[in-house]
């Protein structure tokens, strides 16, 4: 986390304009900035959906060619839970509850990951210094060349090949390999400062990666044999990988956001401006994609306002859109999933060299 990076202390005319409209759409509107019954109901059925498929895998046991569907809905599963349930709560943006949204948040515990550190890792470091190198920690990615401030290296040159390989695997990598890797150097990332964690969530992660291997190793692997299980959880997890890193990528590394090289740790724009040129939305029409990616490819609206729950998104939308086109500010945005996703493919092969 950074503590020497500034970005311009000036508000200007439209920060403070964007502000107040948005506060007017609650008010007049009469409307939380937190989640609704909708979203509750979301919620409860994603995780029915979760112990349906995980019966139904482990103690059903259908046909070999039944299971990998399942296992690629539990996938799909996973990641929804992630984007609807965890990352709401985890902005305590879910409910106006405190205590609902603490207890919601370490449902990322269940699925394998810790909510401790990801809020560290995403609410500060990526939501306050977005796609800017060294800071940002969701852009450093292992054997991947994002950002022009990144050193290139020989296999570099391979990447927009095995780039799809590396998102498949991101899920496995992250909850065996890298949450254990930031929690024992208590670093975020090797060029970070050292972070504290507390007595309380330290035994936190070490009973909930517990119970995570035992529910998604040791009991399929009792019921169901060692072999289906391995099978099970890569293809689950590959499923999840693929769509979390996803999602993300087609936020912040396409085309037309943008990637700061900081001078003198000074950022020239102000926070808000800043998230605007290094954000982007995708396919904001389709409604099944937002209903099941919790409004994530509302990006923009999530990044200028990370304390409201997406359920207000594409409302949010409008307001930002026509504050921008009234102070002449660029809004990012690509009408459907497949136009982000080639540009973001794009960019990977010009930062291959």
């Amino acid at each position: 986390m950074s503590t020497t990076v500034k970005f311009s202390k000036k508000t200007t005319t439209f920060s403070r304009t964007l502000k107040a409209k948005i506060n007017d759409y609650f008010i007049q509107n009469k409307v939380k900035k937190t989640g609704n019954r909708k979203l509750t109901i979301k919620a409860i059925a994603l995780i029915l959906s979760l112990i349906i498929f995980y019966i139904t895998l482990i103690f059903v046991q259908p046909h070999w060619s039944i299971s990998i569907l399942l296992c690629i809905f539990l996938g799909v599963n996973l990641a929804a839970i992630g984007f609807n349930i965890m990352h709401d709560a985890g902005h305590n943006t879910f409910s106006d509850n405190k205590r609902v949204n603490s207890i919601l948040s370490y449902s990322l515990n269940l699925l394998g990951g810790n909510i401790y550190l990801w809020k560290l890792k995403h609410n500060i470091s990526h939501h306050t210094y977005t796609n800017i190198d060294g800071e940002d920690h969701d852009i450093e990615i292992k054997f991947m060349r994002i950002h022009h401030d990144q050193p290139i290296k020989k296999h570099h040159r391979y990447q927009h090949f095995y780039f799809i390989i590396l998102y498949s695997i991101s899920y496995l990598a992250w909850i065996f390999y890298q949450d254990y890797e930031k929690f024992l150097r208590s670093k975020l990332s090797q060029q970070s400062a050292k972070i504290t964690i507390p007595f309380k969530e330290k035994v936190i992660f070490w009973i909930s990666k517990l119970v995570h291997s035992l529910l998604f190793i040791v009991v399929p692997i009792s019921f169901a044999g060692l072999v289906p299980t391995i099978i099970g959880l890569l293809i689950t997890s590959m499923v999840c990988g693929i769509c979390l890193a996803t999602v993300f990528q087609l936020a912040h590394v396409v085309s037309i956001t943008e990637f700061k090289t900081i001078e003198d740790f000074r950022v020239e724009d102000e926070w808000t401006v800043h998230q605007l040129q290094s954000t982007s939305n995708f396919a904001t029409n389709n409604k099944f994609l937002t209903w099941l990616l919790g409004g994530l490819n509302f990006q923009v609206e999530h990044h200028l306002f990370p304390k409201i729950s997406h359920i207000h998104y594409p409302e949010l939308n409008k307001i930002v859109k026509s504050t921008c086109r009234e102070f002449s500010i660029t809004y990012n945005e690509y009408p459907t999933f497949w136009s982000a996703f080639n540009s973001h493919f794009n960019v990977i092969k010009s930062m291959r060299k």
